[in-house]
């Protein structure tokens, strides 16, 4: 054997040579550090554990897990419809400006207009340039609250999960434009008719 390839173990590491020998080849044994060991050793503990609580004692399932987490959401959701849901007239003073009113034409135009069509003459829904309400009686208080909240079960989605609060008031101010225009071609009178004169 050459001189190189000669085995070389230091003073200090003969005790954890390993009495087996391949070719030549001896192995050291250096024991795995005690983080390592008590991670392994650990997780074991911990997956039998786990294993048997969730097998065996009734712990939770994905399911039962996902609807608690799910109703802690709609908690949250529902107390932010509740907060955010209330009419602000200050806010909306705001944003019934000529030029906040040009937006919520926008607003309007581009989520609106499929069911009520162009100038708020309606078609799948009701008609807002007349006297008669369905939902809302005509008035920016009672109007936001139906475009804030929706109305799913006549179709009208819940915008307050679409749009943000000032585009809600920005389209509530465009539609008070369209109050008593009496469109072409709109649609019949469905509601009740309200007399805000």
């Amino acid at each position: 054997m050459k001189e190189d390839n000669k085995l070389h173990v230091e003073e200090n590491e003969k005790h954890l040579l390993m009495d087996h020998n391949y070719d030549g080849i001896q192995e050291l044994n250096h024991p795995l550090p005690f983080w390592w060991s008590f991670t392994f050793y650990g997780a074991i503990v911990f997956s039998t554990c786990y294993f048997v609580y969730y097998m065996f004692l009734g712990g939770p399932s994905l399911r039962q897990e996902f609807q608690k987490d799910y109703a802690v959401i709609i908690a949250y959701q529902q107390e932010y419809k509740k907060k955010e849901g209330i009419f602000d007239p200050e806010l909306y003073a705001k944003f019934s400006t000529p030029e906040n009113t040009k937006k919520g034409e926008e607003v309007f135009t581009n989520n609106c207009m499929t069911c009520h069509q162009e100038k708020g003459r309606g078609d799948i829904g009701p008609n807002l340039t007349d006297e008669y309400w369905l939902w809302a009686k005509g008035t920016p208080a009672t109007i936001y609250p139906v475009v804030f909240n929706g109305v799913p079960d006549n179709g009208m989605p819940v915008w307050s999960e679409v749009l943000s609060k000032e585009e809600i008031y920005e389209a509530v101010a465009y539609v008070q434009t369209l109050h008593h225009t009496h469109q072409p071609n709109g649609k019949a009178p469905q509601g009740v008719k309200v007399d805000d004169n």
